[in-house]
């Protein structure tokens, strides 16, 4: 038989490691520099977890889930977003009783079964940061600061940032019965997603891709139009806190999230590609969601990043490589029981050493030193050991102790 990776994932190799290193490291330093901790969640959680988060009629539940039920007869899923179980943990854990906010953040796979393409995976790497426990529009800014400053760090400069408001359950039923009677005088003009999407909550209809669909849903009522005096302060005050920042944003009136927790500030980062590949990374508030699944009532904000589509935006030649500081090679008759003790002492040491495995000649043994980006050559031969530097004549000495000492 031959084994292939499932659908809808793929492997991440040593040729990727540059961009994808470059990737993870810059995330963690930008969430130190912020403030936010680390925290990681199981991979799979109570199924009733995300059904009360995500709402039963979005996308992620109606159609991609991986769910099963385990031995002991519970429903379990696998995670398919970050925010829902570290909110789950927070009120585990009595966060909610430290100083607030809590700001974490974690990088691991989540799981959505996807129509698999080019950058959206079936399993992906995906950055959730979460600011839980204020309200202070200030937080929704430097978060979405935060993210640019990512993207800046990696080289990333074509995108778009996208900024909303959906309000909260003061303004938004007055403007879902708005919006609910808009759509039922232009239901002839709505595709069956569509009309699927407005059956089971009205504002996903504007999740639709459809350029006929979104050209008829330019005439819609917009929540911008209808927000509260709190909301729309709110909204002003995040647009003030960017403006300090220097972070440009256009508005989108129509810029809803996928997930039933998201309330007040909505946003998303989309680069140049078409379709589904242009988003780079959504966020938003999620004022009740804590309170959604047993505790306190309790403000929060993040958003969720894929690594995936950020590898994608930084392709191109990787940056070369760090390179190895010893290469151990051996002529005919080098003994490697001799240079072993060697070996094992600069390892401890935090130096990165190679040895050769292989069994290649003399001059292969050096081709993969060079390969590896070795700084130094060290030949073991019968009777005596070379050390060679690059641009330098060689060293010859008779034993591993001096070796030691000249490295």
């Amino acid at each position: 038989m031959k084994f292939e990776a499932p659908p809808g994932t793929h492997d991440v190799l040593e040729k990727d490691w540059p961009h994808w290193g470059r990737i993870v490291g810059e995330a963690y330093r930008r969430c130190r520099l912020y403030g936010y901790r680390p925290i990681t969640t199981p991979v799979f959680e109570d199924t009733e977890l995300f059904a009360r988060t995500s709402g039963s009629g979005s996308d992620v539940v109606q159609k991609e889930m991986y769910t099963f039920t385990d031995r002991g007869d519970r429903s379990l899923t696998l995670r398919p977003e970050g925010t829902a179980p570290i909110c789950r943990a927070y009120i585990e854990h009595g966060l909610h009783r430290e100083p607030q906010p809590q700001k974490l953040y974690t990088l691991v796979p989540m799981y959505r079964y996807a129509r698999p393409q080019r950058g959206r995976y079936r399993e992906h790497w995906h950055l959730s940061v979460e600011a839980i426990g204020s309200d202070d529009p200030a937080l929704d800014a430097e978060l979405i600061q935060l993210y640019g400053e990512l993207l800046r760090a990696l080289g990333v400069s074509e995108y778009t940032l996208l900024l909303n408001s959906i309000g909260d359950r003061e303004c938004r039923p007055a403007y879902l019965e708005h919006l609910t009677a808009w759509l039922d005088e232009h239901g002839d003009e709505l595709d069956e997603e569509a009309r699927q999407k407005r059956s089971t909550s009205p504002l996903r209809v504007f999740d639709v891709k459809s350029e006929r669909v979104q050209r008829a849903l330019a005439g819609a009522p917009k929540i911008g139009e209808s927000l509260c005096d709190a909301c729309a302060e709110h909204f002003t005050a995040v647009r003030s806190a960017l403006d300090a920042y220097d972070v440009a944003y256009t508005l989108a009136p129509t810029l809803v999230r996928g997930l039933d927790y998201y309330t007040r500030t909505t946003w998303e980062f989309v680069g140049p590609e078409l379709g589904a590949q242009s988003s780079m990374s959504g966020g938003g508030r999620y004022d009740y969601l804590i309170e959604e699944i047993g505790g306190p009532p309790t403000p929060g904000v993040g958003f969720g990043a894929g690594i995936e589509r950020l590898h994608m935006a930084i392709e191109g030649e990787p940056p070369a490589g760090e390179g190895i500081d010893v290469f151990f090679a051996f002529e005919d008759g080098g003994e490697r029981a001799k240079v072993l003790p060697l070996l094992a002492q600069l390892r401890r040491e935090g130096r990165a050493c190679e040895m050769e495995y292989a069994g290649r000649s003399l001059k292969g043994q050096l081709t993969q030193a060079q390969r590896l980006g070795a700084r130094v050559v060290v030949i073991a031969g019968a009777d005596k050991l070379k050390i060679r530097r690059r641009e330098q004549e060689d060293v010859e000495v008779a034993t591993v102790e001096e070796v030691a000492e000249l490295l």
